[in-house]
């Protein structure tokens, strides 16, 4: 009998490169630097946060068993990716049986060409949607205009985004990085038929927005949604929001598209009991959503009557098989970890160059994409991080964001090979080996004494040191090290003095 290799198992493909908003076109630090210089982005930021955050702890002060319902949350997650591969099946059978339509896709250009097969099926040339990462994380309003469709975001701040010819820098408030007269720019720029003298009233300008959504919601034939739970044992899926938008989307087209991540699935309707309570009041500050819609296939002569979800990998897969990594496929996407992360607040989303920024971005997207080599912008991301614990204290569902992002580190590490850094962690391992080489390294450390200089301190090291001295000086060895003063007349007389007053205090 011949023998048959079957070869080594390989590991799930990552989101396919240049598909998408999963990958930035420079570094973090790079990104950040820029960002830093726009002090209005900083203020709208700052401001921002700062409201939400305010909220968020007054609303989860309220209910004694906050802690609880993080802790059932946590492990809701924790049984839905051990169980991800049944439930999914499970939840397509659902669907199917209420009259769905269920569509498989890979990855991000799959899921766009499906959209596209099925909006031309249809006849229009226009969509509208009610926000959706997954379908901002594909680039679906960008394929969509290559393909003659125009796709109406019908979110405010989705709206805003999109007339600024911008990109979303939050993951629950996308124009976060505008204020009021911004926003009233570019409504006058690009909403066609907007009043001349609208003003900076946030109340005019919602009026002039509804004004031209509404005629989109009234003759637009097929909306794109997103998902924020599906319920596998019933097949039903929710979007929650706060503008009654996303109402009209699901309930006013003939065809509805749902695009969904296949983490979100949650496997009874008792589970999404708990998310409704953990959601609002992590994202806004709100005991509840203004507007919780669900819906279960298709129902005769009420809401659309052709209902088609496109269950989408693009490298969850990928984040399920790392064993550490498969936490970040928990994220509810409720933006809590932003509203507190320091470096978020003064750099903005944009700086992260994915769809996903923050600390959960800065951990969900090198899952999901990949860090290519240590050029790739991706690649920085796990260190966009102070590590101040800040976010894992305001998770929902407790995913421990530091551990995933110094994993992160240590993969990135692993995968760059022999760097300045590594070697110099390798000779720092070798002088720390012996008790003997340490002390040569003390010694010869005080060259460093003569780079000082007289003012005492070293202000420039030459490349690949030179990251040390970018922002900081570093002070002068010392004249003597601790070792050498121990063993010294002064070091043995200062510990009989010290010895001494010991016993004199006893």
């Amino acid at each position: 009998m011949s023998a048959v290799t079957l070869g080594l198992p390989s590991f799930p493909p990552r989101s396919p490169e240049g598909a998408g908003f999963l990958r930035g076109t420079e570094k973090f630090p790079a990104a950040a630097h820029h960002e830093l210089a726009n002090a209005q982005l900083r203020r709208n930021i700052g401001k921002a946060t700062h409201t939400i955050r305010a909220k968020r702890i007054n609303v989860t002060g309220e209910l004694p068993d906050w802690e609880e319902l993080r802790d059932a949350g946590s492990a809701i997650k924790a049984d839905v990716m051990a169980r991800l591969p049944e439930l999914l099946e499970q939840f397509e059978s659902a669907v199917i049986a209420r009259g769905g339509k269920v569509h498989w896709a890979a990855d991000a250009n799959e899921a766009n060409a499906i959209v596209t097969e099925l909006v031309k099926a249809t006849g229009t040339d226009e969509v509208i949607k009610v926000k959706s990462m997954a379908t901002q994380e594909n680039g679906l309003n960008e394929h969509l205009e290559t393909q003659g469709i125009t796709a109406y975001e019908t979110d405010l701040a989705e709206l805003i985004v999109q007339l600024g010819h911008d990109k979303p820098s939050h993951i629950l408030v996308p124009a976060i990085h505008r204020n009021r007269s911004e926003i009233r720019e570019i409504f006058l720029r690009e909403m066609p038929d907007v009043d001349p003298n609208l003003g900076e009233n946030p109340a005019e300008l919602a009026a002039a927005a509804r004004k031209f959504l509404r005629h989109k919601f009234m003759t637009t034939p097929v909306a794109v949604s997103g998902a924020n739970f599906g319920i596998a044992d019933t097949g039903t899926l929710t979007v929650v929001e706060s503008e009654g938008n996303g109402r009209m989307c699901l309930t006013l087209p003939k065809t509805l598209i749902t695009v969904m991540g296949i983490e979100k699935i949650l496997p009874t309707y008792q589970d999404l009991e708990v998310f409704l309570q953990l959601l609002p009041r992590s994202s806004t500050g709100e005991r509840m959503n203004p507007y919780t819609s669900l819906w279960t296939g298709v129902t005769p002569d009420d809401g659309p009557q052709e209902f088609h979800l496109i269950l989408l990998d693009n490298g969850r897969t990928a984040a399920l098989a790392d064993k550490i990594g498969r936490e970040a496929l928990s994220c509810i996407r409720c933006s809590a970890c932003l509203n507190v992360c320091p470096v978020y607040e003064r750099t903005g989303g944009h700086a992260y160059g994915s769809t996903y920024p923050g600390p959960i971005g800065a951990v969900l997207t090198p899952q999901l994409a990949g860090m290519h080599g240590k050029d790739d912008p991706n690649s920085t991301l796990p260190f966009a991080s102070s590590l101040c614990g800040a976010c894992f204290d305001a998770c929902p569902v407790k995913i421990d964001i530091p551990s995933l992002l110094v994993e992160l580190r240590h993969q990135k590490v692993e995968q760059s090979g022999v760097t300045a850094e590594s070697l110099a962690m390798k000779a720092a391992s070798i002088a720390m080996s012996t008790e003997g080489r340490w002390t040569l390294a003390q010694k010869a450390a005080g060259i460093g004494r003569v780079v000082a200089g007289k003012k005492g301190k070293i202000s420039t090291l030459p490349p690949p040191l030179n990251g040390w001295t970018a922002a900081r000086d570093i002070p002068a060895p010392p004249k003597q090290t601790f070792r050498s003063w121990w063993d010294s007349d002064e070091g043995r007389a200062a510990l009989d003095e010290a010895r001494r007053d010991g016993k004199a205090d006893r």
